[in-house]
């Protein structure tokens, strides 16, 4: 029989489990402490904030409404204007702020290329918005 000093045939005084209810003490009294710290180190400093509104400021862009005749006459705003006077207008109109959006209202029976004239001078003239305003059939 080898006789080690550390074999004892007495293994009764020799605990296999880790004792729990030490680590538990520890630990509530770590939450305590800190339940009753936390609410101390929290500093609060009041600042005046500027209040905004929550609704968005809209900015209608003015509408300018350009008609062209059965004839071909072309009218800014109800007014019979000429061409190199749509064009001075158009470049006028696309330096404001916010651009305005042009209405182009056509008659059925006008040619095809005076409503791509108006178009080609609005493009030309720096304005970005149109809109083509049309009439339902019967009026």
């Amino acid at each position: 029989m080898a006789m080690s000093p550390f074999a004892s045939d007495d293994d009764d005084g020799l605990m296999n489990e880790i004792n729990m209810t030490p680590l538990v003490d520890v630990m509530l009294v770590l939450l305590i402490v800190f339940m009753v710290t936390i609410p101390v180190i929290r500093h609060a400093v009041k600042i005046d904030l500027p209040h905004a509104s929550s609704h968005k400021e809209e900015t209608r862009p003015v509408q300018v409404n350009v008609s062209i005749a059965a004839d071909g006459t072309v009218l800014w705003d109800d007014q019979k204007i000429s061409s190199d006077t749509l064009r001075a207008k158009i470049a006028q109109a696309a330096q404001t702020s916010p651009q305005p959006e042009l209405h182009l209202n056509a008659d059925r029976k006008v040619a095809y290329e005076k409503v791509a004239e108006v178009m080609s001078a609005a493009q030309a003239g720096g304005l970005t918005k149109i809109g083509f305003v049309t009439q339902p059939i019967g009026h």
